[in-house]
């Protein structure tokens, strides 16, 4: 099905057949089932090794999975699974994620992965199948006329993963870039053009920063407003204050408001697999009215600045290669150097 203009006049409830519950079947499976209480450890424990193999410089973390079962928009019960072999043990792990806030599209996040030592035997398919029809019943349950899209992630170090997604129906339609900076490396200076101030980041500032990313992402592919729950996600956990800025611009009350942000975290058990030690910085926004004034590198060389006090041997991020205002250009003027990369793959209704 299409995502066209035409269609996205009626509401997805009415472009949409929600499809019978998918029953997967596989005969190295014993059963199929919701993730229950005391799984998180044997499901966390799948997708590290899984993370291990497709991508070992990033590690999925207790945090981001209990985060994830806890999120009030996630029925456990019916949005997530797991596959248990015939000893007990935990072989693959899924759900699907349909984040609240949506004012421009529907997404539904098909997540999860498959031990390393169980791929290629047709598990995966078995929980892709799952995840499409699951994705599928809630985008049939939605009156907006808004565009639905299902959506996979693949590293491009995981070619199975991209295989996988095509061969269900998924393109890919956006490149993601992980760009690394050596931190021994001169860090320059930026100043911007405008009376801004770069100031560290605190929680007081939190809701004003939580609006400021929103609205600066709202011409960013696929971006939508982050929950309340997902932004206290975003700046829990691994979250590093002590390496993340606010730009602060003045306005004609007198008053500053939020004009740009870039927030880190800091995971020391990145950093084996990484090869070094440093922050990710996970967002580099600017609101629309405050951009081209010099404040996102500024805000750059705050954070880069800031680690390499620390010892810290590099900053990475990632970065949309087809970015609207020009992300990638900018990374590289600040000496960043693209190493992975990730495709995005959607099937559009």
């Amino acid at each position: 099905m299409s995502g066209d203009g035409e269609s996205a006049v009626r509401g997805l409830s009415e472009r949409v057949e929600a499809p019978p519950t998918y029953r997967p079947r596989h005969p190295l499976v014993a059963e199929w089932r919701p993730i229950a209480d005391g799984d998180v450890d044997a499901a966390l424990a799948v997708l590290r090794a899984s993370d291990a193999v497709d991508h070992p410089n990033y590690l999925t973390t207790r945090e981001e999975l209990t985060d994830e079962l806890a999120f009030s928009f996630v029925d456990v019960e019916r949005d997530t699974l797991v596959a248990v072999g015939h000893d007990g043990a935990i072989l693959a792990v899924g759900s699907v994620l349909e984040p609240p806030r949506q004012i421009s599209l529907v997404r539904e996040f098909m997540n999860g992965a498959v031990h390393p030592e169980h791929r290629g035997k047709g598990i995966g398919r078995e929980l892709l199948a799952w995840q499409r029809a699951r994705g599928e019943q809630n985008l049939a349950a939605i009156d907006a006329a808004l565009p639905g899209w299902l959506v996979g992630y693949a590293d491009r170090r995981a070619p199975d993963r991209e295989r996988l997604l095509a061969a269900a129906g998924f393109t890919a339609v956006r490149w993601f870039h992980t760009m690394e900076r050596d931190l021994a490396e001169p860090i320059p200076e930026v100043t911007p053009t405008e009376a801004v101030r770069i100031v560290p980041y605190t929680s007081d500032l939190a809701d004003a920063v939580h609006a400021a990313r929103d609205e600066a992402f709202l011409d960013h592919w696929g971006s939508q407003p982050l929950s309340d729950e997902q932004w206290g996600s975003l700046i829990g956990g691994t979250f590093a204050p002590e390496v993340s800025f606010v730009a602060l611009a003045p306005t004609s009350t007198g008053a500053d408001e939020v004009a740009g942000v870039v927030l880190s975290d800091v995971n020391e058990d990145d950093w084996p697999g990484q090869g070094f030690s440093g922050p990710y910085i996970s967002t580099v926004a600017v609101t629309r009215a405050h951009r081209g004034r010099r404040i996102a590198p500024a805000l750059l060389g705050a954070v880069l600045a800031a680690s390499a006090r620390r010892g810290w041997q590099k900053a990475v991020l990632d970065v949309d290669a087809a970015s609207p205002t020009g992300a990638d250009s900018l990374y590289t003027g600040m000496g960043f150097v693209t190493t992975f990369g990730e495709t995005a793959l959607v099937r559009e209704y």
